[in-house]
C-alpha cells in the first residue's frame, strides 16, 4: 500500500521522500558487463553467440533477421494493431517532422560569413527491449526520427524469444517504419556488437533506446570508450509524478499511478496533492484496481518505491516536482495549463485529466524515450535533433580577413600562439 507522508522544510525528509528506488550498485554488474564487452571487442560474433546462449538460452550463429521474415510479420498483423501502428506512426511522424532545424547563415562583419548546418548521424543503433513486455512501440519512437533525420544506416537490435526469433510485433513495426536491418541480439551483447562492430553487425556512431541494468551499464561503458559509440542519455527505472487536487477523479489518478508501476519492479509512481482526504481515496483506488491487473506482482514491488506526498498548496507542489525532475509529469488539476510555465524540470508533461501518460507512451506524437532518475534536470527526451549533429562553416574574403586581422593577431599573440598569428599575417603579406 502506498504511504501518505507530509512534505516540510526538513532537507533530510525531502531527500527521503524524493529518493528513487536504488539501482543495483552490485559491482558484479559493472564487472560482468565490462568482461562481456571486452570479449565482444576481441572475438566479435563468437562472443555474441556465447552470451546469447548464456543469457537468452538460444543458440544462434546468424543474427540478421531476413526481410522476408519482417515482411511476413507485417502482413500477419491483425487489422486493429495495424491501424493502431499506422495511426501512431502518422502522429509521431508529424510531430518529429515539424522539428526540422533551419540552417543559419550570418555575416558577422563585412566579408566574414558564418553558417550552422545540420546533418543526420550517419549510422545509428536502435535497441528495443524484450524482457517482461516486448516494447514494439519503442521501434516507432526510435526509427521514425532516425528516418526523418536522414541517418544513412539504421541498425536495430532486439532480444530473441525462446524460439530464437524477434517478437513479431517488433519486426512488423520495424518493417512499417522502413527499417530493414534487424538483428536478433539482446542485452549488453547487443550494445557491444553495435558499439564495436562484428563481422555480422556493423559498428554504429550512436546508440539509442532503453533497457535493463545490464543494457544501461553497457551503454555507459561503451560511451566512455574511444573505440565505442555515443549514447542518447543516462537511463534508469521509469517514473511518473502526478499533481492532483480534490477536484480530480481519484480513480483516474490511481489508474495513472498503476500504469507506471506496471513497467518494472523498480518503477516509481508519486502523487503530490494538498488534500489528505483525496490522498486516502486515491490510495484505496490503487488497491482496488490492483486486484484485477495481470502484472500485479510487478506492481506490488514497484509500489514499495512509490508514495503520496501531502503539500500545503500548488506552489509547493511545483517545487516538489522541480526538485524531483520526473520522467513523466501529469497535471490533473483544473488549472493545469497555468502550472506549465512554472515547470522547470520534467521529461514530458501531460496536461489535464484527459491526458493519460499512455498517450505519450504510444501515439500522441511525442517521444517516449525520456530522461529518468533526475536526469531531466540536464537532459531532454529524444527528438529529431537527437539523431542529428550540427557543424559550423565560415568563409572570409580578403577584405574580411584584413578587417579581422588585428583582433586575431592580438588574441593569438596574447595566448602565446605565434603560429596562429602567422597564419593570418602571412596571408596579408606581412610575413610570419
Amino acid at each position: 500500500m502506498m504511504k501518505i507522508e507530509k512534505w516540510n522544510n526538513d532537507p533530510a525528509l525531502q531527500k527521503r521522500l524524493l529518493a528513487r528506488a536504488k539501482i543495483s550498485q552490485d559491482q558484479t554488474i559493472s564487472e560482468k558487463v565490462a568482461g562481456a564487452l571486452a570479449q565482444i571487442k576481441a572475438r566479435g560474433d563468437e562472443a555474441v553467440s556465447e552470451f546469447t546462449a548464456l543469457f537468452d538460452r538460444v543458440d544462434l550463429q546468424s543474427f540478421r533477421v531476413s526481410e522476408t521474415e519482417m515482411k511476413a510479420a507485417a502482413e500477419a498483423l491483425d487489422d486493429d494493431l495495424r491501424a493502431a501502428l499506422l495511426q501512431a506512426s502518422a502522429n509521431i511522424t508529424s510531430f518529429h517532422a515539424a522539428q526540422q532545424p533551419q540552417p543559419v547563415r550570418l555575416e558577422t562583419m563585412a566579408g566574414v560569413s558564418c553558417e550552422l548546418q545540420w546533418r543526420g548521424i550517419e549510422t545509428v543503433g536502435l535497441y528495443v527491449p524484450g524482457g517482461t513486455a516486448p516494447l514494439f512501440s519503442t521501434v516507432l519512437m526510435l526509427a521514425i526520427p532516425a528516418m526523418l533525420a536522414g541517418c544513412r544506416r539504421i541498425v536495430l537490435c532486439a532480444p530473441p524469444q525462446k524460439d530464437g526469433k524477434v517478437n513479431a510485433a517488433t519486426l512488423a513495426a520495424a518493417w512499417l517504419c522502413g527499417v530493414r536491418e534487424v538483428y536478433s541480439i539482446g542485452g549488453a551483447q547487443a550494445i557491444g556488437a553495435m558499439a564495436y562492430g562484428t563481422t555480422q553487425v556493423p559498428k554504429v556512431d550512436k546508440i539509442f533506446g532503453p533497457g535493463n541494468a545490464y543494457v544501461t551499464m553497457a551503454k555507459q561503458q561503451v560511451s566512455q570508450d574511444s573505440d565505442g559509440a555515443a549514447i542518447d542519455m543516462p537511463a534508469g527505472p521509469s517514473e511518473v509524478m502526478v499533481i492532483a487536487d480534490a477536484m480530480s477523479n481519484p480513480a483516474w489518478v490511481a489508474a495513472d499511478l498503476l500504469a507506471q508501476a506496471e513497467h518494472d519492479v523498480l518503477a516509481q509512481a508519486i502523487l503530490v496533492t494538498q488534500d489528505e482526504a483525496f490522498a486516502v481515496r486515491v490510495r484505496d483506488e490503487v488497491q482496488a484496481q490492483l486486484a484485477s491487473l495481470p502484472r500485479r506482482t510487478i506492481i506490488e514491488s514497484s509500489l514499495t518505491n512509490s508514495r503520496i506526498i501531502l503539500v500545503k498548496d500548488k506552489e509547493e507542489a511545483i517545487k516538489v516536482a522541480n526538485a524531483y525532475a520526473p520522467e513523466h509529469l501529469i497535471l490533473h488539476s483544473e488549472d493545469a495549463e497555468t502550472l506549465v510555465p512554472k515547470i522547470q524540470n520534467a521529461g514530458s508533461v501531460f496536461i489535464g485529466s484527459w491526458t493519460p501518460e499512455t498517450a505519450g507512451d504510444y501515439a500522441s506524437g511525442t517521444n517516449h524515450v525520456l530522461p529518468t532518475y533526475g536526469a531531466a534536470r540536464a537532459y531532454s527526451g529524444l527528438s529529431l535533433l537527437s539523431f542529428m549533429r550540427s557543424m559550423t562553416v565560415q568563409s572570409l574574403s580578403r577584405t574580411g580577413l584584413e578587417a579581422l586581422a588585428p583582433t586575431l593577431i592580438c588574441m593569438a599573440q596574447t595566448e602565446g600562439l605565434a603560429a596562429h598569428a602567422a597564419a593570418v599575417s602571412i596571408r596579408l603579406g606581412k610575413g610570419a
